[in-house]
């Protein structure tokens, strides 16, 4: 049966950052028509109830239809120790995350960290993750079997290191080609998931091991390749002391072919000119991570000079140096750190990059993120009215955009009134 759901609907039919908010349609009376996992039709309220009389018709009101969150970067193993207190980047991996993330060759435990995870990312709307995993192949498989499990079209690589980590931690460059490669075969493709390969960052692998990373990437080009990239400027000296051949950070994966289209480097804060017209020649992407910035103190990502170069830029939680999952604060936090630069953000650049910019930084943008005919039925449904706090704020709004940005700024999963995954009910 077809699924009716009725609302304020929100579509991009542009980009916001290009063509301005006109780039964003609200149909404030409309509703969106899901069948078989796929929006079949969009339009006004009224008209969608004559051309579907037997749908099963759900009427939101007032509340704002989207496209599900994309969540572009995350650590699906850091969701225990999320919130820890906070140190630079290289302590807070020791102290807290390697010791964590050392836990996960216990199937059982990564099972279980799996679904929690999924449990709170999907009661904050997200509908598609990008995911870090760990150096064991059990993570792997927790991860996609609890996806598969609910329909999620979900993204994640088991994450490469071979130095500067615990031993409990290391592969080698000839058992990361090999793991990955089989859990590639494995996975990807299979339903809504697929695999990405996942050097943890040049810190911790060797040149040889990034070389056997390009390699597989090279017999597998329709897999994504994800990495970090400039997060820290203590990081980047530590690069440079690690790779003194190399001509800065991004050239330490060039050179081992981990450059190119396909490419999703998360953070990329303090990257230099030659770095930036090597990822805008190639048509890599790159993530911004605003809470996980603040939160480890990496610096003001450059969203405004990026973009305009023509880079594919998404939004990320970063789960667990991010403080929290919800992408509603993560876009509040990029608010906060376009404002600290001088360079403000709409509601619909913000809506945008949770939504549409995500998954073409994913290269998904055909698949999720956008409410239109033929995408398929991840949709949200979000109260702009969840606290009373918010609900005095949009009383006066007189505009959508005046509507929504209370729910930026100060919405949670309180907000979030209903989730479909795949046409269905969540």
């Amino acid at each position: 049966m077809a699924e009716l759901i009725l609302g304020q609907v929100l579509s991009f039919h542009g980009d916001p950052f290009i063509e301005g908010a006109d780039a964003a349609k609200v149909e404030t009376n409309g509703g969106v028509v899901m069948i078989g996992g796929e929006i079949t039709a969009t339009g006004p309220a009224d008209q969608l109830r004559k051309d579907y009389p037997q749908a099963h018709v759900t009427d939101y009101g007032r509340a704002l239809i989207s496209a599900g969150f994309i969540d572009s970067h995350v650590h699906y193993p850091q969701t225990a120790m999320i919130a820890s207190w906070g140190k630079r980047l290289i302590d807070w991996l020791n102290t807290y995350t390697f010791p964590e993330e050392m836990r996960f060759a216990d199937p059982d435990y990564a099972a279980e960290i799996a679904a929690r995870y999924f449990d709170l990312t999907l009661s904050n709307g997200t509908t598609s993750v990008c995911s870090y995993t760990t150096i064991h192949p059990e993570s792997v498989d927790a991860f996609f079997n609890e996806a598969q499990k609910r329909g999620l079209r979900s993204y994640a690589g088991k994450t490469c290191m071979d130095r500067n980590a615990p031993k409990g931690l290391l592969d080698t460059p000839q058992s990361a080609y090999d793991d990955s490669k089989r859990l590639l075969e494995k996975w990807h493709g299979v339903d809504r998931l697929s695999y990405v390969i996942t050097p943890r960052f040049s810190p911790t692998s060797t040149p040889e091991q990034l070389a056997a990373m390009g390699a597989l990437w090279r017999d597998n080009p329709d897999c994504l390749m994800q990495t970090h990239l400039s997060e820290q400027p203590d990081e980047i000296e530590w690069v440079k002391q690690l790779h003194p051949q190399s001509r800065d950070y991004l050239d330490t994966y060039e050179a081992q072919g981990l450059l190119g289209m396909g490419a999703v480097y998360g953070h990329a804060i303090h990257l230099t000119e030659r770095e930036i017209d090597r990822l805008a020649e190639v048509g890599a992407s790159l993530v911004h991570c605003p809470t996980s910035n603040m939160f480890i103190g990496s610096g003001l990502f450059d969203m405004e000079g990026l973009v305009a170069r023509g880079l594919r830029v998404g939004l990320a939680t970063d789960t667990g140096g991010g403080s929290s999952f919800s992408m509603l604060r993560t876009m509040a936090a990029a608010y906060e750190v376009a404002q600290l630069r001088g360079t403000p953000l709409h509601p619909s650049q913000l809506w945008w990059l949770a939504t549409q910019g995500s998954a073409r930084a994913l290269h998904a943008e055909k698949k999720i993120g956008n409410i239109a005919k033929g995408m398929e039925a991840d949709v949200i449904v979000i109260d702009l009215a969840s606290t009373p706090a918010i609900e005095q704020a949009t009383r006066r709004a007189e505009t959508i955009w005046q509507s929504v940005f209370p729910t930026i700024m100060m919405g949670d999963d309180r907000a979030i009134k209903a989730v479909y995954v795949g046409g269905q009910r969540r």
